[in-house]
Parts: C-alpha cells; structure tokens; sequence
C-alpha cells in the first residue's frame, strides 16, 4: 500500500508538474506546440492528460492556422484563408478573418478593375463595387470611386469641345471643374477656342467688307496667335491689303 500510495503520488506530482509546464508554455509564455508527458498513468489521469494534449495541439492548429493567414494578408497575398475547424469564439475569429480576407480580396479586385480600364484600356466610367466593407476600406474605395468619376467628367467635357472644334462648332468652352495639369490643358483649349473664334470672326468681317460691302482697306486684327493661325491671318491681310491697293489703282487711272 506504502508503494502503491508512493507511486501515485509521484504519478500526479508528474501530471501537475507537466499540465502546469504545459498551461505555462501555451497560456502564458505563447510557446505553442507543447505536450504533457507524464509516464505511467493510466485510466482518468490518462483521460486527463490526453484531454489537456488534445486542447493544447487543438490551440497551436488554430492559432497557427490564423497566423499564417494574417502573415500573408499582411504581406499581400489574400489566396490563404483559415481553414482549421474551430468553435465557439475562435470560430467567430476564423469567420472574422475569413471575411475580411474575402472584402480584401473584393477591394482589391476592383480597385485593379477600375485603374485598368480607366487608366490602360481608356474605358471611363467604371465604379468600383465592394460589398460590406466600411470604415478606411469604404473611405478607399468612395475615394477610388471619385477619383474615377472626376477623370471621366474630365476627359468627356475636354472630348465634347474638342469634337465640336473640329467640326467647326466655336460655341463650346470646357466648363467642368479642374485642378493642376488638367487645368491648366483646359486653360489652353479655352484660350484656343477664343483665338479660332476671334480668328473666325475677324476673317468673316474683313471677307465680307472686302468681298461683299466693297469697303476696302479692312485689316484682321487676331489677338494671341501664332503659328499657322498668325500665318493665315497674315495671308488674309495681304490679300485683303493686295486687293485694296490694286482695286484704289485701277479706280485711280479709270477717274483720271
């Protein structure tokens, strides 16, 4: 009885020894992996060692499991998801993750989505749509969202009045709201709107003066332009001077 009562004694000096080191190890010191070893039990202390195993190796599978999926969504990968069956609150940790690795993947998918056809195919108004997502991930994509939203109502009114332009429409201006670079192209396309109108117009006057009222010595007076449109209007007032000066010569000898 003496040996009997020794032994168990030692038996569950062992157990407490290793389920302490055990809980220690995983509950507090964060080493997962661990396993109690006790030798020699049998029965309900075997029954309770390998329930406080079980429990150990359930929590380093899961915790384990979660790691490495919140190591890749932190390092850009969103293909892994949490896999290890669970219960009760980490159950509501795994689904948490997984959901959010699922929103991930959505933002992601979109965002690349609307930068490809707005930025590389030239296809404007595309609007990414994420489902569920809130607070800076929602911020995000309402930020994706107007950034796209802006560049096609942008590129449309430069379009609309470039088209008109070329179709000899000078009634249209480039109204749309603009900051930086693109302000400054609706600047120039506006000041260039004003030089063909102004071009057009003094061209028409002095063709009609010349042309049609019989009044001559008119001269285009074109504001700002140069280049083709300066050469043009110079090509106008010679004509124009030519005609005069011809015209005024022949009235002369005829008078005379």
């Amino acid at each position: 009885l003496k040996n009997t009562i020794n032994i168990m004694v030692d038996q569950l000096n062992s157990f407490a020894s290793e389920v302490t080191r055990v809980a220690r190890e995983v509950g507090t010191e964060g080493r997962l992996g661990g396993q109690a070893d006790v030798k020699g039990v049998g029965g309900t202390w075997k029954d309770l060692t390998d329930s406080v195993n079980f429990m150990a190796g359930n929590l380093t599978s899961q915790v384990r499991n979660i790691a490495a999926v919140t190591t890749a969504v932190a390092k850009g990968d969103l293909s892994k998801k949490i896999t290890v069956d669970a219960r009760g609150e980490i159950l509501e940790l795994k689904n948490t993750i997984n959901t959010m690795v699922d929103q991930l993947s959505s933002f992601a998918s979109e965002v690349t989505r609307v930068a490809r056809e707005v930025g590389t195919e030239g296809k404007l108004g595309g609007q990414a749509d994420v489902k569920g997502v809130a607070g800076t991930w929602k911020d995000l994509t309402d930020s994706v969202n107007f950034m796209a939203g802006n560049l096609t109502a942008q590129v449309r009114n430069i379009a609309e009045v470039s088209t008109a332009i070329a179709k000899g429409d000078l009634s249209k201006k480039i109204t749309v709201d603009v900051k930086g670079e693109i302000l400054e192209l609706k600047n120039t396309i506006n000041t260039m709107v004003d030089q063909l109108n102004s071009f057009a117009s003094e061209v028409t006057r002095v063709a009609r003066e010349v042309g049609t009222e019989g009044r001559l010595g008119g001269q285009a007076d074109v504001k700002g332009v140069a280049g083709t449109w300066k050469d043009l209007t110079d090509s106008v007032n010679f004509m124009a001077g030519n005609l005069t000066a011809q015209v005024r010569n022949i009235a002369e000898v005829s008078t005379a």
